[in-house]
Protein backbone atom coordinates (compact mmCIF):
# COMPACT_ATOMS: atom_id res chain seq x y z
CA UNK A 1 0.00 0.00 0.00
CA UNK A 2 0.99 3.29 -1.12
CA UNK A 3 -0.39 5.97 0.98
CA UNK A 4 0.66 8.86 -1.35
CA UNK A 5 -0.26 7.46 -4.16
CA UNK A 6 -4.00 6.46 -2.39
CA UNK A 7 -4.04 10.03 -1.66
CA UNK A 8 -3.52 10.89 -4.82
CA UNK A 9 -6.58 8.98 -5.97
CA UNK A 10 -8.91 10.59 -3.44
CA UNK A 11 -7.47 14.02 -4.51
CA UNK A 12 -8.34 12.88 -8.48
CA UNK A 13 -11.57 11.04 -7.71
CA UNK A 14 -12.46 14.32 -5.53
CA UNK A 15 -11.85 16.51 -8.74
CA UNK A 16 -14.37 14.41 -10.68
CA UNK A 17 -16.95 14.96 -8.02
CA UNK A 18 -16.11 18.81 -7.86
CA UNK A 19 -16.80 18.65 -11.87
CA UNK A 20 -20.09 17.46 -11.01
CA UNK A 21 -21.24 19.42 -7.69
CA UNK A 22 -19.78 22.65 -9.56
CA UNK A 23 -23.13 23.66 -11.73
CA UNK A 24 -25.56 22.68 -9.50
CA UNK A 25 -27.56 25.95 -7.36
CA UNK A 26 -26.96 26.62 -3.74
CA UNK A 27 -30.43 25.02 -3.25
CA UNK A 28 -29.93 21.87 -5.03
CA UNK A 29 -26.49 21.97 -3.01
CA UNK A 30 -28.20 21.72 0.39
CA UNK A 31 -31.00 19.63 -0.80
CA UNK A 32 -32.29 17.08 1.60
CA UNK A 33 -31.72 13.44 0.83
CA UNK A 34 -32.87 10.20 3.01
CA UNK A 35 -28.40 9.62 2.73
CA UNK A 36 -26.28 9.23 4.60
CA UNK A 37 -25.54 13.40 6.57
CA UNK A 38 -28.50 14.41 4.04
CA UNK A 39 -26.79 16.31 1.90
CA UNK A 40 -23.92 16.80 -0.28
CA UNK A 41 -23.23 20.58 1.71
CA UNK A 42 -22.76 18.39 4.91
CA UNK A 43 -21.17 15.61 3.41
CA UNK A 44 -18.76 17.29 1.66
CA UNK A 45 -18.26 19.96 4.23
CA UNK A 46 -17.65 16.88 7.04
CA UNK A 47 -15.14 15.25 4.38
CA UNK A 48 -13.03 18.49 4.37
CA UNK A 49 -13.32 18.71 7.94
CA UNK A 50 -12.68 15.10 8.83
CA UNK A 51 -9.25 14.70 6.39
CA UNK A 52 -8.12 18.19 8.60
CA UNK A 53 -8.72 15.88 11.80
CA UNK A 54 -7.04 12.91 10.49
CA UNK A 55 -4.08 14.59 9.71
CA UNK A 56 -3.91 16.51 13.01
CA UNK A 57 -3.63 12.79 14.06
CA UNK A 58 -1.34 12.09 11.72
CA UNK A 59 1.21 14.75 12.30
CA UNK A 60 1.61 13.80 15.86
CA UNK A 61 -1.62 16.27 17.44
CA UNK A 62 -2.76 13.91 20.57
CA UNK A 63 -5.22 16.74 23.02
CA UNK A 64 -9.23 16.90 21.94
CA UNK A 65 -9.40 19.19 18.39
CA UNK A 66 -12.26 20.90 19.43
CA UNK A 67 -14.00 23.53 19.92
CA UNK A 68 -13.63 23.71 16.23
CA UNK A 69 -13.96 26.66 14.23
CA UNK A 70 -16.93 26.47 11.34
CA UNK A 71 -14.98 25.30 8.28
CA UNK A 72 -13.11 22.39 10.29
CA UNK A 73 -16.54 21.44 12.50
CA UNK A 74 -17.31 17.63 11.02
CA UNK A 75 -20.65 18.02 12.49
CA UNK A 76 -21.80 21.16 10.65
CA UNK A 77 -25.38 21.29 9.68
CA UNK A 78 -26.58 21.60 6.11
CA UNK A 79 -27.68 25.34 6.76
CA UNK A 80 -23.96 25.95 8.16
CA UNK A 81 -22.28 24.29 6.14
CA UNK A 82 -19.75 26.02 3.45
CA UNK A 83 -20.76 27.01 0.24
CA UNK A 84 -19.20 25.21 -2.73
CA UNK A 85 -18.16 28.27 -4.27
CA UNK A 86 -15.90 28.52 -0.81
CA UNK A 87 -15.24 24.80 0.32
CA UNK A 88 -13.85 23.93 -3.40
CA UNK A 89 -10.49 26.31 -2.91
CA UNK A 90 -10.60 25.72 0.59
CA UNK A 91 -10.14 21.61 0.39
CA UNK A 92 -7.87 21.94 -2.47
CA UNK A 93 -5.49 23.79 -0.73
CA UNK A 94 -5.67 21.64 2.41
CA UNK A 95 -5.42 18.80 0.12
CA UNK A 96 -1.92 20.59 -0.86
CA UNK A 97 -0.83 20.53 2.62
CA UNK A 98 -2.21 17.16 3.48
CA UNK A 99 -0.33 15.86 0.73
CA UNK A 100 3.06 17.18 1.93
CA UNK A 101 2.79 16.06 5.82
CA UNK A 102 2.10 12.46 3.96
CA UNK A 103 5.41 12.67 2.21
CA UNK A 104 6.86 13.86 5.28
CA UNK A 105 5.71 10.51 7.04
CA UNK A 106 8.95 8.07 7.78
CA UNK A 107 7.04 5.52 9.30
CA UNK A 108 3.59 4.09 8.74
CA UNK A 109 3.64 1.91 12.14
CA UNK A 110 4.45 4.90 14.72
CA UNK A 111 2.47 4.35 17.79
CA UNK A 112 -0.20 6.94 18.63
CA UNK A 113 -2.67 7.54 21.43
CA UNK A 114 -4.84 10.43 21.59
CA UNK A 115 -7.95 11.90 22.84
CA UNK A 116 -11.29 12.94 21.89
CA UNK A 117 -14.48 14.31 23.39
CA UNK A 118 -17.70 11.26 22.91
CA UNK A 119 -20.44 12.44 24.63
CA UNK A 120 -18.67 15.16 26.75
CA UNK A 121 -16.10 12.34 28.09
CA UNK A 122 -12.89 12.33 27.45
CA UNK A 123 -12.22 9.58 25.27
CA UNK A 124 -8.54 7.77 24.50
CA UNK A 125 -7.71 5.56 21.20
CA UNK A 126 -4.73 3.63 19.98
CA UNK A 127 -3.62 3.54 16.59
CA UNK A 128 -0.48 3.80 14.14
CA UNK A 129 -0.08 6.43 11.84
CA UNK A 130 -0.97 4.16 9.13
CA UNK A 131 -4.38 3.48 10.52
CA UNK A 132 -5.23 6.42 10.68
CA UNK A 133 -4.81 6.92 7.32
CA UNK A 134 -6.67 4.96 6.45
CA UNK A 135 -9.41 5.74 8.15
CA UNK A 136 -8.94 8.78 6.26
CA UNK A 137 -9.08 7.31 3.02
CA UNK A 138 -11.77 4.87 3.89
CA UNK A 139 -13.37 7.69 5.35
CA UNK A 140 -13.76 9.49 2.03
CA UNK A 141 -14.68 6.63 0.32
CA UNK A 142 -18.29 5.55 2.19
CA UNK A 143 -19.13 9.25 2.23
CA UNK A 144 -18.24 10.27 -1.29
CA UNK A 145 -20.38 7.31 -2.55
CA UNK A 146 -23.07 9.28 -0.36
CA UNK A 147 -22.41 12.16 -2.26
CA UNK A 148 -22.68 9.85 -5.63
CA UNK A 149 -26.17 8.88 -4.73
CA UNK A 150 -27.22 12.14 -4.15
CA UNK A 151 -26.03 13.60 -7.53
CA UNK A 152 -27.91 10.78 -9.24
CA UNK A 153 -30.98 11.71 -7.21
CA UNK A 154 -30.40 15.00 -8.64
CA UNK A 155 -30.48 13.79 -11.92
CA UNK A 156 -26.39 14.77 -12.57
CA UNK A 157 -24.84 12.10 -14.69
CA UNK A 158 -21.57 10.54 -12.84
CA UNK A 159 -18.97 9.00 -14.39
CA UNK A 160 -16.35 5.88 -13.34
CA UNK A 161 -14.07 7.21 -10.68
CA UNK A 162 -13.02 3.62 -9.24
CA UNK A 163 -9.16 3.35 -8.43
CA UNK A 164 -8.56 1.33 -11.58
CA UNK A 165 -9.97 3.44 -13.82
CA UNK A 166 -8.04 6.34 -12.42
CA UNK A 167 -4.70 5.17 -11.78
CA UNK A 168 -3.73 2.62 -13.98
CA UNK A 169 -2.69 2.56 -17.18
CA UNK A 170 -3.40 0.32 -20.22
CA UNK A 171 -0.43 -2.16 -20.88
CA UNK A 172 0.31 -4.32 -23.98
CA UNK A 173 -0.85 -7.74 -24.19
CA UNK A 174 2.12 -10.23 -23.94
CA UNK A 175 0.59 -12.46 -27.14
CA UNK A 176 -0.63 -9.53 -29.37
CA UNK A 177 2.01 -6.77 -28.52
CA UNK A 178 -1.86 -4.60 -28.81
CA UNK A 179 -3.27 -2.21 -26.25
CA UNK A 180 -6.01 -3.68 -24.38
CA UNK A 181 -7.67 -0.35 -24.89
CA UNK A 182 -8.83 2.37 -22.35
CA UNK A 183 -10.11 0.66 -19.84
CA UNK A 184 -7.51 -1.20 -17.57
CA UNK A 185 -10.00 -3.79 -16.41
CA UNK A 186 -10.57 -5.56 -19.62
CA UNK A 187 -8.61 -8.84 -18.61
CA UNK A 188 -9.81 -8.17 -14.78
CA UNK A 189 -13.70 -8.95 -14.48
Amino acid sequence: MNPIRIYEYLTLSRGRVFEWVRPLSDAQYREEHPIGLGSLARTLHHMMAAEWSYMERVRGRTDPLGPYEPARDPEVSTADAMGFDALEPRWIHQAKETHASLEAVTDWNTPRVYTTIWEGEPYSYRATTGDIFAQLALHEVHHRAQGLNMLRRLGVETDEIDYNALMWTAAESRSSGESHGSDPRSDDV
